[in-house]
């Protein structure tokens, strides 16, 4: 696994995608939301690649999990992040229906991925033993 191998995973680009969408519509939002929705947004769209990126850098298995695991619980609070400024009247249905397709389909990439690794993580396991 290299430093810059992340860039090539599928499911770090879907992340970026979601990244940039999500920072669309923090832009969209009323600057009463600076401190709230918007920072809190912006922080659990980056989360999502970011936690992708250093696992995938990190030597053991089991930081790598950890790290996916973090980005499926950022790109959690991220959908509901979308969800209540939809709620709020924030952004329309048509507005953030890109941002949580992108959503969706990280969510299941990142499912798979750990399942992925969970299965090395006990091949490898088996190896030694």
């Amino acid at each position: 696994m290299t430093a810059s191998g992340f860039m090539n995973l599928t499911v770090w680009q879907r992340a970026m995608e979601l990244l940039l969408e999500s920072y669309k519509v923090a832009a969209s939002l009323p600057s009463s939301e600076r401190f709230g929705l918007i920072d809190q947004l912006r922080r659990s769209a980056l989360s999502v690649p970011a936690n992708i990126a250093e696992g995938h850098a990190r030597d053991a298995l089991g930081a790598y999990l950890h790290h996916v695991s973090i980005a499926s619980g950022s790109l959690a609070e991220l959908q509901t992040i979308l969800l209540a400024v939809k709620d709020l009247g924030y952004a329309t249905p048509q507005q953030l229906a890109r941002p949580l397709a992108l959503a969706h389909e990280a969510n299941l990439m990142l499912l798979a991925l750990r399942t992925a690794l969970r299965r090395r993580a006990r091949v490898g396991k088996g190896k030694r033993g």
